[in-house]
């Protein structure tokens, strides 16, 4: 069944009217007529620059919550209400779509409000993304974004600041992002004992599974896994993260334990891929 669902940025337009910042229908990110207001303090600009530069801005963020950024934008439409004013935003559009080259179309209209002096609408399709960028967890700020996309995933096991930082004295830890989107973060566990088994758990935020992001950590947890010796690895994935099951499970992994911790009542699922297969 395709997933849909709205992304929704603040703006008092978005209630008044009745539509969403976005939508998200399937690999189809369809972005609203974007303004230059700054949704936080619903201000705007006299300038079409600066206009177009915040318009930028809320397109992006809607763009990120989605799931996908200004390299997957497919169609673009701008639409200003004077013809002269569209050439002054050639320098900023150019930044965010010179590589991309979407299809585009200029209009000149009249908007909602006299201040608006330029309207952006895209269209995206999210596929396969590239640039993801791996890093070990280092610093406060780091510490946090891990602990972030941990407690999203897996909320029933939320973790302190405190405890993440306890666990990245003990494990590596690692963010992925796209761009300096945080998209995913990832934990190896060195083997305990003398058991050879080493745990690796890739986590990706929801918005952004499908993508391929998932696998570039696995395959970078694996490869850590190698230089640690391992003899197998486990990953462990929450019962009811069904898309974590059905990943590990494409990889290769055999479920090899479920169970409840004390006095909880959220049930876990214990999986392992030996030596050979990773």
């Amino acid at each position: 069944m395709t997933k849909r669902r709205v992304v929704l940025s603040g703006s008092v337009f978005e209630e008044r009217i009745g539509y969403a910042r976005a939508v998200v229908d399937g690999d189809w990110v369809h972005v609203s007529g974007t303004t230059g207001f700054d949704y936080a303090s619903m201000t705007i600009s006299d300038d079409v620059v600066e206009q177009a530069e915040q318009c930028l801005r809320n397109i992006g963020a809607a763009l990120a919550e989605a799931g996908c950024t200004f390299a997957d934008v497919v169609r673009v439409r701008y639409l200003l209400p004077e013809r002269e004013e569209f050439e002054p935003c050639w320098p900023v559009l150019r930044r965010c779509f010179g590589e991309v080259r979407p299809a585009a179309t200029m209009m000149v209209c009249g908007l909602a409000d006299p201040r608006m002096k330029i309207e952006i609408e895209v269209c995206a399709r999210r596929g396969p993304v590239s640039g993801v960028r791996i890093e070990a967890v280092e610093g406060e700020a780091m510490l946090e974004e891990w602990r972030h996309v941990h407690n999203v995933i897996v909320p029933p096991a939320a973790l302190s600041l405190d405890e993440v930082r306890e666990r990245s004295g003990r494990y590596r830890l690692e963010n992925a992002y796209v761009g300096d989107v945080l998209v995913g973060c990832s934990t190896v566990r060195p083997p305990e004992g003398e058991t050879g088994v080493v745990t690796v758990i890739a986590r990706v935020l929801p918005e952004w599974r499908g993508r391929g992001i998932g696998t570039l950590l696995y395959e970078n947890g694996l490869a850590h896994a190698r230089v640690l010796g391992a003899d197998a690895v486990e990953t462990c994935v929450l019962a009811v993260n069904e898309d974590g099951l059905r990943f590990a499970g494409a990889r290769g992994f055999v479920e090899v334990e479920r169970y409840v911790l004390d006095g909880e009542r959220d049930e876990w699922v214990d999986l392992r891929l030996s030596v050979t297969g990773c």
